[in-house]
């Protein structure tokens, strides 16, 4: 089997400015705090558990996936 390239791809730059990055970041934690409010039948519905959410909503600031 021969893998196929694309030379004429232009290349992809994931710049972060200090800026964006503060903003993503408050936004994590928004989202992480309102996802640990949620009670168990709302985390149910997200196909989260208690202790999943708890893991999740205990994560520091500045970790995020890096897809992000």
């Amino acid at each position: 089997m021969t893998a196929v390239t694309c030379t004429n791809a232009p290349a992809v730059k994931h710049s972060f400015s200090p800026l964006t990055w503060l903003a993503t970041a408050i936004q994590t934690r928004r989202e992480r705090v309102a996802l640990s409010q949620l009670d168990d039948h709302r985390l149910k519905d997200l196909g989260l558990t208690r202790a999943e959410a708890d893991r999740e909503a205990g994560r520091p600031i500045w970790d995020v996936p890096a897809h992000w």
